[in-house]
């Protein structure tokens, strides 16, 4: 029997060049213990600085992005930016999932949409996890966006530190061996997971399970996350080698979260 190959559509700022390899190798290391096989696609928007205006003016393109990819038939979307989504209001990545898989229906090419902020939502919602420490390469007042965010959906921030890298190409430089340490210095004692990436340029698969080993609790990272839901919006079970406890096999068949599947 042929192997089935699915579609993975990314929508990523044009500086991000982290989704593109993180998501991959996730999806690759998955490839070594399941039969299902992944192609990668991405449309741009332009944004060059983590600011507000950026981020109000790129996720006004994520329209385009979506009906770009949906002329590819991808099999999933996946929308690669937390902040721009969380900085545009509280709950707003189910209006953002709604709104692009609207987009990709209209095209005749129906595909579901995962946002990377919806999903770290639901993956720490998945871990039960309702109290986090979390790192961030953003500047302090979009951090607190953040944070704000997590708390309206139910998840107590203990601790966090922004990085304050303001160019979005210095944050994908960032070490990631750095983070454990910079996680363990977090106060993590009474968290129920630690969050080593709240942003999906920052790289920090490598590091993840370095983490969980150094703190004793569960590791995650947007785009850990990120991938997780995309599985699960594919039907598939979310499982994937070298990527911490969220993909280690507990949370295979886990629920997509409500709305990401079908834009409701």
């Amino acid at each position: 029997m042929p192997q089935q190959t699915y579609r993975i559509g990314q929508i990523v700022p044009s500086s991000n060049v982290t989704m593109e390899t993180e998501v991959p190798a996730i999806l690759r290391a998955r490839e070594t213990v399941a039969p299902e096989r992944f192609t990668f696609h991405s449309s741009r928007m332009r944004m060059t600085h983590v600011t507000p205006e950026q981020l109000r003016a790129m996720d006004a393109d994520s329209d385009r992005c979506a009906v770009e990819l949906s002329d590819a038939h991808v099999d999933v979307l996946g929308y690669a930016c937390l902040v721009a989504i969380m900085s545009t209001g509280l709950g707003y990545h189910r209006a953002s999932e709604a709104r692009l898989h609207t987009r990709t229906v209209e095209n005749g090419a129906p595909a579901p949409v995962v946002t990377s902020a919806g999903a770290l939502v639901q993956g720490l919602h998945t871990m039960g996890a309702r109290k986090v420490a979390l790192l961030a390469p953003y500047m302090r007042p979009l951090t607190r966006t953040v944070v704000d965010y997590l708390t309206h959906e139910g998840i107590e921030v203990l601790d966090h530190r922004a990085l304050e890298i303001p160019n979005n190409l210095d944050v994908a430089a960032h070490d990631p061996a750095k983070l454990p340490g910079l996680a363990q210095a977090l106060d993590h004692a009474d968290a129920d997971a630690v969050v080593l990436s709240a942003c999906v340029q920052m790289p920090s698969l490598g590091a993840i399970e370095e983490a969980e080993q150094l703190l004793g609790k569960p590791v995650v990272s947007a785009a850990v996350c990120t991938a997780h839901q995309m599985l699960r919006a594919l039907g598939l079970p979310a499982v994937a080698p070298g990527a911490g406890h969220l993909l280690s096999g507990a949370y295979a068949l886990a629920p997509l979260g409500r709305g990401a599947a079908s834009g409701e």
